[in-house]
């Protein structure tokens, strides 16, 4: 049976403390969930073991065992890894009492736990079974965490909204804050799976819509603007899209093809600092005038020979 190493699976240190891990693993997750990659294979069998691997390292249970095993594991290999390594202390449930949760993750990651896991943490069909059981004086048994996707338009993120969420015969409105961006997770507390004891939590994973307008970078916002030949050569004034409606913008004599201008705090909302916003960049593009009058062609004409080039 091959070792599986959960820390790297996760990109972090052994020494990394609960929240490094619990950053890691949202940040992974979003990246490889199935319904940012459909059709991906690879990245499903990827989201797959992202979860098995925080099932462990966030659990301190788990980890502490894990941690046990690894340390005996590279001491194995260290001594020349001769014969085989030695499972069988390590099968079931962990040493000095503690109690191993799984969970069934067929339904939520869509595939089970690896046979690494199953052998070290014990068998999924068995905790299944004893969750099933219900015996009257066992301990209680959380219920499990479950994940819904929610997709918001750009408008929305800046401003924050509400989503309508039905569970189990119940209408929830939930508020999405502004500044939201795709991969934010919003926790509805006890509106997960029920357990034999409390219930576990529903989490709504935001993604935010493509805006035909913008392109957002964190919370700065991209915007192309459209400026006349005249404007650009004399200076003017250009109406600027922002989320909150549009803004002028001056424009300098002599403004380039691809300048940038930037308009300070006029970008998305910061998601936990709303007052504090990004800024937004406007890219000219310069309108070359098509269908000139023979008056407008004769004077470009004009200034060509001034500059000494051919017409």
């Amino acid at each position: 049976m091959e070792y599986k190493d959960y820390y790297r699976i996760l990109g972090v240190d052994r020494k990394a403390d609960e929240k490094t891990i619990k950053r890691a693993y949202r940040r992974l997750a979003v990246q490889f969930h199935p319904d940012k990659n459909p059709g991906d294979n690879q990245a499903e069998d990827k989201f797959k073991e992202i979860n098995e691997a925080y099932e462990v390292l966030g659990d301190a249970g788990k980890r502490a065992k894990y941690d046990q095993l690894g340390a005996s594991y590279q001491a194995w290999q260290q001594r020349g890894a001769p014969g085989g390594f030695d499972w069988s202390q390590w099968m079931g449930s962990a040493p000095g009492g503690i109690r191993v949760e799984m969970g069934d993750l067929d339904g939520l990651f869509g595939g089970g736990f690896s046979d690494f896991f199953q052998t070290i943490f014990g068998s999924m069909a068995a905790a299944s079974a004893a969750r099933a059981s219900g015996a009257a004086r066992g301990p209680a048994i959380g219920g499990r965490d479950l994940e819904q996707r929610v997709g918001i338009s750009l408008e929305e993120a800046f401003h924050g909204t509400r989503r309508q969420i039905r569970r189990d015969g119940r209408t929830l409105e939930v508020k999405i804050p502004a500044g939201a961006r795709s991969g934010t997770r919003i926790r509805v507390a006890g509106q997960g799976e029920s357990g034999r004891g409390t219930a576990g939590d529903l989490y709504l994973l935001i993604d935010v819509g493509d805006d035909p307008r913008f392109t957002r970078d964190g919370d700065d916002l991209h915007v192309e603007v459209e400026v006349d030949l005249y404007s650009a050569v004399l200076g003017g004034e250009a109406h600027v899209p922002t989320p909150a409606g549009p803004v002028v913008l001056k424009i300098p004599a002599g403004s380039q093809p691809g300048q940038t201008f930037r308009l300070k705090g006029r970008g998305m909302p910061a998601l936990r600092k709303p007052s504090q916003k990004g800024d937004l960049f406007a890219r000219v593009k310069v309108a070359i005038p098509t269908n000139l009058s023979g008056e407008e062609k004769a004077l470009f004409e004009q200034l060509a020979a001034k500059r000494g080039k051919p017409t």
